[in-house]
């Protein structure tokens, strides 16, 4: 089968075997590599048309538990800055995000146990009162089944959880001992028969990587059925043990993006910051690639230079209504438009 061939049967069936797979992931002639991503496009315009859908970030705690290789939050990392954001804190972004045209607020932060289930479920809530049109999605790492349910009947909608490799060995060589991948992916089956909007996804070219790795990841990720997806390129931080590791590549996220939009048609699929970070328009790229989600920052400009999972992170010092006006600008380059909306996955 040609690499034509395979963009073909993919972008019909949703579907092919691990070395078609491998094949694209590895083979792609320039030409190919077009033929994809218009593919892909194409798919993700059946379901959505041209619409962008907005996710205001807030980055709540950069405290965390839990010592990934990769992660410049990491615990053993002394010279990260901790901060914290008070309830009140995170209901000013909540609230301005609002204001800006925002309809899904993502709440992200390290593992970060001072913020106890009570204190999580309080900060959904009173945003679900204050904005009822609004869907809160929660990225704040493992937890016990009992506690994903309390925040989904606190009124949280989606939960955020990049299983990062399906591949447990590989899983191993990213994380110590206490983190397996068997409750990472524990964690991803209880939230979906809880009920919320699931993401799950990688680093491209994270370290030990491999293409089988990848194409196990696309296999996992159509079993699973998640509905979002997200895929963002690995950068090294200074301060880890993976500092002098290679940085995934442009080329190679874009073309799983565009692999992932033919295999799960229906996915929400971020355009991310990362993406954004190892080339000057690299989210736009990421929309021409089949991704119809971006997610600008809303939390405070003095603490965004704390929340350093990676280095050279951009968008670290503008305000929130900047972001917004920028990414407006970004989109509607290439030909698309954000729109004020929950941007819900469609089912």
């Amino acid at each position: 089968m040609t690499n034509t061939e395979r963009i073909g049967k993919l972008k019909k069936v949703h579907m092919l075997g691990a070395e078609d797979l491998g094949a694209l992931l590895t083979t792609l002639s320039d030409g190919e590599e077009q033929a994809l991503c218009d593919a892909a496009c194409e798919v993700r315009r059946e379901v959505y048309g041209r619409d962008v859908y907005l996710r205001g970030l807030i980055e709540f705690s950069s405290y965390c538990r839990n010592n990934c290789l990769y992660c410049g939050l990491r615990r053993g990392n002394a010279a990260c800055q901790r901060y914290r954001l008070s309830e009140e804190e995170i209901l000013e972004c909540a609230d301005r995000g609002y204001e800006l045209g925002f309809r899904t607020i993502v709440l992200q932060s390290g593992e970060d146990p001072w913020y106890t289930d009570e204190k999580i479920c309080r900060i959904v809530s009173r945003i679900k009162e204050k904005h009822p049109d609004s869907a809160v999605t929660l990225s704040i790492g493992e937890k016990s089944r009992e506690s994903y349910q309390r925040y989904f009947d606190a009124g949280a909608d989606r939960y955020l959880l990049r299983h990062e490799t399906i591949n447990a060995e590989h899983y191993s060589r990213l994380h110590p001992e206490e983190m397996s991948r068997d409750n990472r992916v524990r964690c991803l089956y209880d939230l979906k028969e809880i009920g919320y909007q699931v993401g799950c996804g990688i680093m491209v070219g994270s370290p030990f990587q491999t293409t089988e790795h990848i194409v196990e990841d696309l296999l996992f990720m159509k079993e699973f059925g998640p509905q979002m997806v997200g895929i963002g390129p690995f950068i090294p931080h200074q301060d880890t043990p993976f500092k002098d590791e290679k940085r995934g590549t442009l080329e190679d996220t874009l073309h799983l993006l565009a692999i992932v939009r033919l295999m799960l048609p229906r996915v929400l699929l971020p355009a991310t910051t990362a993406l954004g970070t190892i080339h000057p328009r690299g989210r736009e790229l990421g929309i021409l690639a089949g991704a119809n989600v971006v997610m600008p920052n809303l939390s405070p400009s003095d603490v965004r230079e704390k929340y350093m999972l990676y280095d050279g992170k951009i968008c670290t010092g503008d305000e929130a209504a900047e972001c917004r006006r920028c990414m407006e600008r970004r989109i509607e380059s290439t030909g698309y438009r954000v729109v004020v909306s929950r941007g819900d996955f469609r089912g």
